[in-house]
């Protein structure tokens, strides 16, 4: 099984407290996932922390995966991974760290991906990729 990893660092023009409450509210996720996102069932201490649940469904309907929050300092660490769905993808873990940066903040972003379907992770690789990276830009030019 050949894993891959997506790496991605964004700076942003506001502050870190600002881009983690947005970053961790779910539902604010469509903006940089090429994906319908809804919460699907709350935290344990907080309706975005640690426990909760979203499911993401991608353009078209025919993919659903549900994303399970593992982690979650406020303002430091987001960690997260698929709990169903997710076909072929059998090893998955996404995770967002936040730091200020100069005036603003910065976000570095991996997601480590397997696959036991040959060529399946290095393909989900490319297609998260680039669309997370540019909703990431577009969400640094435009504010939140």
């Amino acid at each position: 099984m050949a894993k891959q990893r997506i790496e991605i660092t964004q700076t942003f023009p506001f502050s870190v407290d600002r881009l983690f409450a947005y970053l961790s509210d779910h539902e604010n996720l469509s903006v940089i996932f090429p994906a319908k996102i809804k919460r699907v069932r709350d935290g344990v201490n907080g309706v975005n922390g640690v426990g909760s649940v979203r499911r993401l469904t991608l353009p078209g309907g025919l993919v659903s995966l549900e994303e399970t929050v593992t982690k979650l300092e406020a303002n430091k660490t987001i960690e997260y991974t698929i709990t169903k769905g997710g076909w072929p993808l059998n090893d998955h873990l996404g995770v967002m760290r936040f730091s200020a940066d100069g005036s603003g903040s910065r976000l570095d972003y991996t997601i480590d991906l397997g696959s036991a379907v040959p060529g399946a992770a290095a393909l989900m690789k490319h297609a998260l990729g680039t669309p997370i990276r540019q909703g990431l830009q577009k969400l640094a030019k435009r504010g939140l």
